[in-house]
């Protein structure tokens, strides 16, 4: 894939493994950063994100040395769930509920991405290949639930992946859209997409 590698959470920003005690911590910051600019808005302190994950300040800042740090971690642990969410589906579900099971994740992801958007497009111009990168793994794995279903004959062949993307990103991008019209959308989009049964 074009882009630079994708960081694993069992590294440290040097590049070798986590302790797994550090990694532990690693993933309680990460959540509780996601949870603390999904209440606060991508303003949040850094102070609030350690008091949230019950750790000392300075093992946030050994973790995330700059505050554009721990955005760009939280993005790409959103990306991940995202994707694996897809991969999770193919396995365990059937071919549609994979597919709408997927739109409804990716839905909650761009409304999760709206608290802090400024926040990361500082994170996209510090690192202009993370954007593209994940773009990329998440239109792949639309692709993938989405093909799945057309095979399935329940999902309409005439779209792709990129597409899907094209139809209902900026539905999850938009500041004034409601849950309850995200789901009236949603459900508008899916009754499209599934192909009719006589």
């Amino acid at each position: 894939m074009a882009g630079e590698p994708e960081r694993r959470i069992e590294d440290s920003p040097g590049g070798r493994p986590l302790r797994a005690d550090a990694r532990r911590n690693y993933e309680r910051l990460v959540d509780a950063a996601r949870k603390v600019f999904a209440d606060q808005g991508g303003g949040a302190s850094m102070e609030a994100i350690a008091k949230q994950a019950g750790v000392g300040v300075g093992t946030l800042y050994r973790h995330f040395p700059k505050r554009i740090d721990v955005v760009e971690a939280v993005y790409r642990d959103d990306v991940d769930t995202l994707v694996g969410s897809a991969d999770r589906g193919l396995l365990e579900l059937e071919p549609w509920a994979a597919l709408e099971g997927w739109l409804r994740a990716y839905i909650d992801y761009g409304r999760a991405k709206r608290t802090f958007l400024n926040e990361l497009h500082e994170a996209f111009d510090k690192n202009p290949n993370l954007k593209p990168a994940s773009r990329e793994r998440i239109i792949a794995a639309a692709g993938r639930v989405l093909k799945r279903a057309q095979e399935a004959g329940a999902a309409r062949t005439d779209i792709d992946g990129d597409d899907l993307m094209q139809l209902v990103s900026p539905m999850c991008m938009s500041a004034t859209l409601t849950p309850e019209q995200g789901e009236r959308l949603l459900n508008m989009v899916l009754d499209g997409l599934q192909v009719n049964r006589a």
